[in-house]
């Protein structure tokens, strides 16, 4: 009885072999892989690209927000300074 087990075991294997071959095998995931790996880079670059617009702008209405403070003490202090010369 083991025996029938042992070649019905290595028919199916023969038969998952070719039906792997039949399909694509290797050469189909290689080109999956390919695929996925270039949707990943594009995501990645797309969500680097958005990130460094946003930053970007933060930083720039960080920039405003400091020199509008700057310019704010600056102005009593010429005016005060005109006042004094006069």
């Amino acid at each position: 009885m083991e025996i029938v087990a042992l070649i019905i075991s290595i028919v199916a294997l023969i038969i998952a072999i070719m039906a792997y071959y039949r399909t694509g095998g290797v050469a189909d995931l290689k080109k999956r892989v390919e695929a996925l790996t270039n949707a990943s880079e594009s995501i990645v670059s797309k969500a680097s690209d958005s990130l460094r617009d946003k930053a970007a702008d933060m930083l720039g209405k960080a920039e405003d927000a400091v020199r509008g403070e700057e310019e704010a003490k600056e102005e009593p202090k010429t005016s005060q300074k005109k006042e004094q010369k006069k």
